[in-house]
């Protein structure tokens, strides 16, 4: 790669020929100003100066590398001429700073809604609107909370629970805890070091981490800061390119990660109106064949950003192609159903996760404790279950340890934790979440004795009671933590000036 010098990219600053930094990179992007999803505006900005940081919290590692035509990587720059924007502090940025010195001490957060309180405060509002956001009226979202609140405990008494052991095996896989950090992305939209904040927590406290797709941190690198043995799943959105996925999954198999978790429930991202409301473009921003057009998409938010690549035709056909690439244990998230739970189970799949991705994709899909019940009820019939061979996950609205037990109790394998731990990291960085993961271990110990259990094999389902669990229009007990936390969807407001 040749060498740009200073002189060379100051010429390339405008809409008619744009180049930008990134990395220590420069890039033509002249073409590509009208197709950005966040429209052109930002890019410009940044015309023949380094656009890293602004780059770095929304765009995976190799997003540019990846999409862009090699004849549009122009060459490398000596650090020493790079010209940099500076950085306006502005009042929303003092008064965050002024937040972040005054958040409560560690010692003080008590539980996994502190966190998210903490998080809401200090976090960009882009950053929180695209943590926080589900999809349509967001009914899912609450309704993933509600439903534990639906199903209650039949604790047992005079067991001898001096010692109690909430360890388990997930895939193999030895866990401190019977749960896994679920895949969440662009984690460097809530800290500078991202994803790499879960990976020591996880090592340190003997937790499984399921490395995303769209991380801020690349594969490599979070593989790298693991420890010698530490066990990783990887979660895959599949890509359009099928033999960009299959070098992907293959070279993270040989990076040792354990487990395949192929998300099934995204063939388009749902509207999620709190991220969109972050990012309406008014800059004219599209490709010239749509000017004067009044249904141009320049509003879809950061998600939008980061998933063109995904690919809308996978289908149950893809599965046998999957097997043939890899040996790792194949997942399928975002199961819904028992009719496409057998079929997974048919088509030698070695589990499923019982997820509506955190509420943000079909708003009104069920919980996936409530499909929990009728999923294990169909898998019953295709033989003795549990079945050693094929573990059944859940996610979705988790805050205790206590929604993880009724999970357990109710068939699941162990359950994924997403935005808990996310909103940990973005307010307190690794150390919150290993202060998330000591409450949770906290909240087993106290919940096991309580309930009479001693270790995870004795959670059964006789210590719940799940017959309330349809009852969306019923009476469900108030959290009043959660609705502390959650921020309700806001109508379009008029312009400031008229």
């Amino acid at each position: 790669m040749s060498f740009v010098s200073e002189e060379s990219l100051a010429e390339h600053a405008s809409r008619d020929s744009c180049w930008i930094i990134v990395h220590s990179k420069v890039y033509d992007v002249t073409e590509f100003l009208d197709e950005h999803p966040g429209g052109s505006k930002i890019i410009l900005k940044y015309a023949g100066k380094d656009a890293t940081e602004a780059y770095e919290p929304i765009h995976p590692p190799n997003a540019i590398q990846d999409n862009l035509p090699i004849e549009k990587h122009i060459g490398a720059i000596d650090p020493n001429t790079i010209v940099k924007v500076v950085k306006e502090v502005t009042e929303e940025d003092k008064r965050r700073q002024a937040l972040m010195d005054a958040r409560p001490p560690l010692d003080e957060i008590l539980n996994l809604h502190d966190f998210e309180a903490v998080a809401r405060a200090v976090l960009p509002a882009k950053a929180w609107a695209y943590y926080s956001s589900a999809s349509d009226d967001e009914i899912t979202i609450r309704e993933n909370r509600a439903a534990f609140q639906r199903v209650w405990f039949r604790p047992r008494i005079l067991r001898d629970v001096t010692s109690v052991d909430w360890s388990t095996t997930i895939l193999g896989c030895k866990s401190s805890l019977p749960i896994y950090i679920s895949a969440t992305a662009l984690g460097k939209l809530g800290h500078p070091d991202g994803e790499l904040n879960l990976t020591r927590a996880a090592a340190k406290h003997g937790v499984i981490q399921m490395i995303p797709t769209l991380a801020s941190c690349s594969f490599d690198e979070i593989v790298d800061a693991a420890t010698p043995g530490q066990p990783l799943f990887l979660q895959l959105y599949v890509n359009r390119d099928r033999e960009i996925t299959k070098k992907y999954v293959q070279h993270a198999e040989k990076r040792g990660v354990k487990a395949l978790f192929i998300t099934v429930d995204a063939p388009q991202l749902g509207r999620r109106e709190k991220d969109m409301r972050m990012k309406f473009v008014d800059d004219g921003a599209g490709a010239k064949v749509q000017e004067n057009q009044k249904d141009v998409k320049k509003d879809q938010g950061v998600a939008r950003a980061i998933s063109s690549f995904i690919d809308p035709s996978l289908s149950w056909k893809d599965i046998p192609w999957f097997r043939s690439i890899t040996n790792m244990h194949i997942i399928l998230k975002g199961v819904a159903t028992p009719e496409d739970a057998i079929l997974a189970y048919e088509a030698g799949c070695q589990g499923i996760v019982l997820s509506n991705h955190g509420g943000r994709q079909l708003d009104t899909s069920r919980s996936g404790i409530e499909n929990l019940v009728d999923i294990v009820a169909a898998l019953k019939t295709r033989g003795p279950w549990p079945n050693p061979n094929f573990s059944i996950f859940v996610d979705g609205g988790v805050r205790r340890a206590s929604d993880v037990l009724k999970a357990i109790a109710l068939g699941a394998s162990a359950v994924g934790v997403g935005r808990g731990f996310l909103y940990a990291f973005s307010s307190y960085g690794q150390e919150g979440v290993e202060r998330a993961i000591e409450i949770l271990r906290d909240e087993f110990e106290m919940n096991m004795r309580l309930l009479g259990a001693r270790s995870i094999n004795e959670i059964v389902p006789e210590m719940v009671d799940a017959s309330a669990l349809r009852s969306h229009a019923g009476l469900t007990p108030t959290d009043n933590l959660y609705n502390t936390t959650y921020q309700p969807l806001s109508l379009a407001s008029f312009k400031t000036k008229l």
